[in-house]
């Protein structure tokens, strides 16, 4: 698997170091894409690579499976944060599913495992309180279309792609990717992506509004800088002021309007007369004297 998380350089949050255990498998054994772990948050707010979990597919896509899950916990536990870039390894953001792991899964039930597992998974990720940019380097194929729709805004590099090929597999999309790229992309447009299991460009994706920006640079480095300076500017300020309005958006997408109202006010409460508050306040004051 070739995903890694990389918090903003002012930003840190520890590595889990306990490996998960095989035995919590459920049969989520299908591959993301390459042998790398995904969501690897750096001490540094760096990007760091976890090459590992060589061997038989099935089971080294399971574990790769449940270190996601694993990523996702650690980030829900990360009260410091704001800000989340999911990016890849060797300019790939995730080349698709592992076909010799695919095989191990034949029965209805394995693949319905597998989609309550990974809808889980991502749902969980995408309602966490972070701002979190899908930097897609090369190609984001199958399962790694579905990530990235899981992410807050996209951010292609020139030779990048990005094409839901479920359809040539004879599935659809089941990681909830279905239901988030109609939410963003509106349900004509995703039709027409599904079906014609269509390849964007970042041109094309741009215009379609699956991508937020192109940026200019194809290098994994230097691409990787410009994602920072972008997600900078939406991620300016207090973390808990952050953190609450992405809270709040969440909650009007998914909610009805009286709970997300009410979800308003709650997430007010905690903020009126706080530190960030009382100092916006007494700034303006000093600015208009």
């Amino acid at each position: 698997m070739a995903e890694r998380a990389l918090v903003p350089p002012s930003e840190s949050v520890p590595r889990l170091t306990r490996p998960p255990s095989p035995a919590a498998d459920v049969g989520a054994s299908a591959a993301l894409s390459e042998k790398q772990s995904p969501l690897l948050p750096s001490q540094q707010g760096g990007v760091q690579p976890d090459h590992q979990n060589e061997g038989n597919p099935a089971t080294s896509q399971g574990v790769m499976m449940l270190q996601l899950l694993e990523r996702v916990i650690e980030l829900e536990n990360w009260k410091e944060g704001k800000g989340l870039i999911v990016c890849g390894a060797k300019n790939t953001f995730c080349s698709g599913s592992d076909l010799n792991a695919v095989k191990g899964l034949g029965t209805s039930q394995d693949g319905v495992e597998l989609c309550m597992f990974m809808q889980n998974t991502l749902t969980r990720f995408m309602r966490l309180p972070l701002i979190s940019v899908a930097l897609i380097q090369g190609r984001a194929m199958g399962g790694g279309a579905e990530l990235t729709t899981a992410c807050n805004f996209r951010l292609m590099t020139p030779s990048s792609e990005i094409r839901f090929v479920h359809k040539e597999m004879g599935i659809i999309p089941s990681w909830g990717g279905t239901a988030r790229l109609t939410e963003i992309i509106g349900s004509r447009q995703t039709l027409k992506v599904l079906s014609g299991a269509l390849k964007l460009d970042p041109t094309v994706a741009l215009k379609i509004g699956i991508a937020d920006e192109i940026l200019q640079s194809s290098d994994e480095d230097q691409s990787l800088q410009e994602a920072q300076r972008w997600l900078q500017q939406f991620i300016s300020g207090p973390p808990e002021v952050i953190r609450a309005l992405k809270t709040v958006v969440s909650s009007g997408k998914e909610l009805a309007l009286e709970e997300a109202l009410e979800t308003e006010r709650d997430v007010l409460s905690t903020l009126w007369g706080g530190p960030a508050n009382l100092q916006a306040i007494a700034k303006q004051i000093k600015f208009n004297k």
